[in-house]
């Protein structure tokens, strides 16, 4: 059985590429539901419609573990899925989310006031302040919603991103904010660009998720001993266009194969 990894775009591949370099043995299926991006604008019901199709389709393709790299699926459909439709329908398997495992990276980190930019959905949601009060209460989170970050990275418009930052951060910067959240896997290409130009410190997915995943492996052996370790990798999307090709080798950093298919 195999690793899942699921995004609503391309930006899981940030995350993907990680968990391989972690763990490089382990058999991965990426599946990128680019013909709905992005999902932050979508409302509640069709980001868990188009979610549980994804995580339903990755389960046909005998995945034992789906890891949801995406923040607004992992607000809106996780608990969802957990507590219901795996309990139904399939009892021995598991979907992990990115939300938790990032605060409790930040409360390890000591950080009192934090920043956090995702989509509006995630943002809308108030999905980590939630999390984060019940974790540990004394630390502040201050959000902003930033939308046009997606499609400037999906459709190469890196030459804009800097100016739009700068005004997405501005009241960020004004609170004083120690670290920075990237809740978006998109937006972890952008941590060396924001590190520079900041006084705070970034923390970004693709650095936090490997190392906890490792960590549930190992507390569920069950789990672990069922994957597939021959360090194959699949590449899938919903969609595919010359653009999402260009934009994947770019994110990915290397040339990787896309494979279109077809859900259902």
């Amino acid at each position: 059985m195999k690793l899942g990894v699921f995004d609503s775009g391309l930006g899981g591949l940030l995350i993907t590429k990680a968990i391989q370099e972690a763990l490089p043995d382990l058999d991965i299926l990426y599946l990128g539901d680019t013909l709905h991006l992005p999902y932050g604008n979508r409302s509640e019901e069709a980001i868990y419609a188009y979610t549980l199709r994804c995580i339903d389709y990755l389960f046909q393709q005998d995945c034992k573990l789906v890891v949801i790299a995406c923040n607004t699926a992992s607000a809106s459909a996780l608990r969802k899925i957990q507590q219901g439709y795996l309990i139904k329908h399939y009892p021995d398997r598991r979907v992990l989310g990115v939300v938790v495992p990032t605060i409790e990276a930040a409360i390890d980190a000591g950080f009192e006031r934090l920043g956090l930019i995702g989509t509006n959905y995630t943002i809308n949601s108030n999905v980590y302040e939630y999390e984060l009060q019940k974790i540990n209460s004394a630390v502040k989170i201050f959000q902003v919603s930033t939308p046009l970050l997606v499609p400037l990275i999906e459709y190469d418009g890196f030459a804009y991103i800097d100016s739009v930052l700068e005004r997405y951060l501005e009241p960020l910067c004004d609170h004083n904010i120690q670290s920075l959240i990237l809740s978006c896997t998109h937006y972890s290409c952008l941590k060396e660009r924001i590190a520079k130009r900041y006084n705070f410190s970034v923390i970004s997915q693709d650095e936090i998720i490997p190392a906890k995943l490792s960590n549930y492996l190992e507390r569920h052996p069950e789990i672990s001993e069922r994957l597939d370790r021959n360090a194959q990798a699949r590449y899938m999307v919903t969609d595919l266009t010359h653009n999402y090709i260009q934009a994947a080798h770019a994110l990915y950093g290397a040339s990787i194969a896309l494979e279109k298919v077809d859900i259902g």
